[in-house]
């Protein structure tokens, strides 16, 4: 198959999205396809290079060029309706790679459904969040409480509070429509969690689905040469957090729960700082920024075990994963798809979002109870076998022979609407 990923961001440009559409480009060109991707300009990256066997293509989008609409300059996200400048370069793509299937991911199929008609390929959208029904993706109403679903009323002023009056409203509107034309247009939409697709209306529309989690590579555990940042993590025992240091990952209430720990190891957090990351820290607990991913690996290895206490619907969590393939148990909030990954009592613990005390109590649990440790540490190396490469590309490969065959065959087996049988998060 000729297979094309669209992503808004792809390396150098980090993040789970991103090394989840890398891994996946690299898997397919590897089982025989001929992979390329689509992405926005990146300053500093050319226009088109091979990454591997898979030729990444940089396009410009006209709301790109707009510094003053992102707050991050790294990361100028693709808007929710179609960039007149990006369709044109995606035209031009299409014609040049003749895809059979077009695999978005995240905003970007945006300005891809004006052309969906005319390339004659198949359109497959993976739904990494719920940017298909929330304009601010994370779906947490007013930065506080989880959505109780969309509604005019409550989206203008949630989104006006994150991105001010006028970008809410063309981000809001925008996204309505192409989450309109994209339920009508869209061949299979594949939602990385069962949370993802409940919240996006996926379960309860017409709108044909898969869930399917992200993955890892089947290597993932093969470690890397040792990076010099290493030499700066605890020689003793430490607890483990891996992500942004943001009060939607639970930031705030890790702390209160590890002040109230006793006999505890040291905390490590690896992550960015963003707006409302903590300015202080306790003595007890070490902040790390910008590691390479080989390092985190590393550090999963040498850590006692890890925890992911979002307060936000993480909609399938990278962290956890890798946290699963070095063999150490997670305790983790038991909200969006985090209870699709952790088996409660059997691969980590899950505790409500928000509870400190609870969280506290469960890595205080982790902390005395070794052998539940040890444990939770062999189902959990037993179980990430269903969220690698192997298992999880080939579920992928399977939605895409799928939507290629004739619209008759289609229709006489229907898409499974997630329940295939297959583990998909969970």
């Amino acid at each position: 198959m000729r297979i094309l990923l669209l992503s808004q961001f792809y390396p150098p440009v980090i993040g789970g999205e991103e090394r989840h559409v890398r891994n996946l480009g690299a898997a397919l060109a590897q089982r025989g396809h001929h992979v390329s991707v689509g992405t926005l300009m990146h300053p500093g990256s050319p226009e088109t290079e091979l990454d591997g066997a898979v030729r990444v293509h940089r396009l410009r989008g006209t709301l790109q060029r707009l510094s003053g609409l992102h707050s991050d300059p790294e990361r100028r996200h693709a808007p929710p309706f179609p960039d007149p400048e990006l369709v044109l370069a995606l035209k031009r793509l299409v014609a040049r790679e003749e895809p059979d299937i077009v695999h978005a991911h995240n905003w970007i199929y945006a300005s891809f459904l004006p052309l969906k008609g005319l390339s004659g390929a198949r359109l497959v959208v993976t739904l990494h969040d719920y940017g298909l029904v929330c304009a601010k993706k994370n779906f947490m109403h007013l930065g506080a409480n989880l959505c109780s679903g969309p509604a005019p009323a409550k989206c203008l002023p949630c989104a006006t509070r994150h991105y001010g009056a006028v970008k809410a409203a063309a981000t809001t509107f925008g996204n309505w429509a192409s989450s309109f034309a994209a339920r009508r247009a869209v061949d299979r939409f594949i939602a990385v969690s069962h949370a993802v697709a409940r919240h996006t209306g996926l379960t309860e529309g017409s709108a044909p689905y898969e869930v399917i989690p992200n993955f890892v590579p089947d290597d993932v555990g093969v470690l890397g040469p040792e990076n010099p940042c290493l030499r700066e993590l605890p020689r003793d025992e430490f607890i483990l957090f891996v992500g942004d240091m943001m009060r939607l990952k639970g930031i705030d209430v890790l702390l209160r729960a590890y002040a109230g720990l006793e006999r505890a190891p040291q905390l490590v957090l690896i992550g960015r700082r963003v707006a409302d990351t903590p300015t202080e820290f306790p003595p007890n607990v070490r902040v790390f920024s910008a590691w390479p991913h080989s390092a985190i690996m590393h550090a999963w290895r040498r850590s006692l075990y890890g925890v992911l206490p979002s307060v936000g619907p993480e909609a399938c969590a990278t962290v956890i994963m890798e946290a699963m393939a070095s063999g150490k148990a997670v305790v983790a909030t038991g909200v969006g798809g985090m209870p699709d990954l952790v088996d409660h009592g059997e691969t980590g613990l899950l505790v409500p979002p928000g509870d400190a005390h609870a969280l506290s109590h469960a890595m205080q649990t982790l902390l005395e109870n070794r052998a539940l440790l040890a444990r939770l540490e062999v189902t959990s190396l037993a179980r990430v076998g269903r969220l690698k490469a192997g298992a999880v590309v080939t579920r992928i490969e399977q939605v895409y022979r799928d939507v290629l065959r004739p619209a008759a065959s289609r229709a006489a087996v229907p898409s499974q609407q997630g329940s295939s049988g297959e583990p998909s998060c969970r």
